[in-house]
C-alpha cells in the first residue's frame, strides 16, 4: 500500500508543460476560424431560404384573410431583420485577415462574441415573438379548415415546438457556441503574447 501511495505522490508532483508552436496554434485558430465563418454563411443562406419560401406561399396561394398576410409579411420581416443580424456578425468575423491583423482581428472577435450573446439573448425573444404572431395571424384562416381535435393538434405540436427550440435547443447552442468563441479569443490572446516575446 506503501509503495501504491508513493507512486501516486510522484505522478501527481510530475506535471507536463505542453509547449505548441505558434505555427500549430495559428493552423488551428484558422481552422477554427473558416469553421465559424463557414457556419455562418450557411446560417445566412439557410435565412434567406426561408425568406424566399415563406414569400412564395404569398405567390402559389390565394388567401382570403387579412390575417393570413399579416402573419406572412410578420414572418417575413422577423426573418430579414434576423438575416441581417446574422450578416452583421459575418463581416466582424470575416472583414480582415487575422494572418496580417492578428489584434484588429481579435477585437472584431470580441465585437462578434457581444453580437452573438445579442443575437441569441435580446433578439431572439423578439423573433420568436413574432414567429409566433405570425403563425397565430396565419392559422386564423387555415385553421378554419379543419376539424376541432386537429387545429387543437397542430396548436398544440407547433407550440411544443417552439418551447423546445426555445430552452433546450437554444441553451445548447449557446453554451456550444459559447464555449467555442471564448476558445478562440484564449488563442488569439496567447498568439498576441507568443509573437510579443518573439519580437
Amino acid at each position: 500500500m506503501q509503495e501504491f501511495d508513493h507512486i501516486q505522490s510522484l505522478w501527481q508532483s510530475h506535471s507536463i508543460e505542453v509547449k505548441i508552436s505558434s505555427e500549430e496554434m495559428l493552423m488551428q485558430a484558422k481552422k477554427e476560424v473558416n469553421s465559424i465563418r463557414n457556419k455562418s454563411i450557411l446560417n445566412i443562406a439557410g435565412m434567406l431560404l426561408s425568406f424566399v419560401a415563406v414569400a412564395s406561399l404569398l405567390v402559389w396561394f390565394d388567401f382570403q384573410s387579412w390575417t393570413t398576410h399579416a402573419g406572412i409579411f410578420i414572418f417575413l420581416a422577423a426573418i430579414a431583420v434576423t438575416t441581417l443580424m446574422l450578416y452583421r456578425g459575418h463581416r466582424l468575423i470575416s472583414k480582415n485577415d487575422f494572418t496580417t491583423h492578428p489584434n484588429e482581428f481579435l477585437v472584431n472577435l470580441k465585437l462578434y462574441q457581444i453580437s452573438r450573446f445579442n443575437l441569441y439573448n435580446k433578439l431572439y425573444w423578439i423573433y420568436a415573438i413574432a414567429l409566433s404572431l405570425g403563425i397565430s395571424l396565419c392559422f386564423v384562416e387555415i385553421l378554419a379548415y379543419f376539424e376541432t381535435w386537429l387545429w387543437a393538434l397542430v396548436i398544440l405540436l407547433t407550440f411544443s415546438w417552439m418551447v423546445f427550440c426555445s430552452t433546450l435547443v437554444r441553451k445548447a447552442v449557446v453554451k456550444k457556441e459559447k464555449e467555442r468563441i471564448a476558445l478562440l479569443i484564449e488563442k488569439f490572446e496567447r498568439l498576441a503574447s507568443q509573437f510579443k516575446e518573439q519580437a
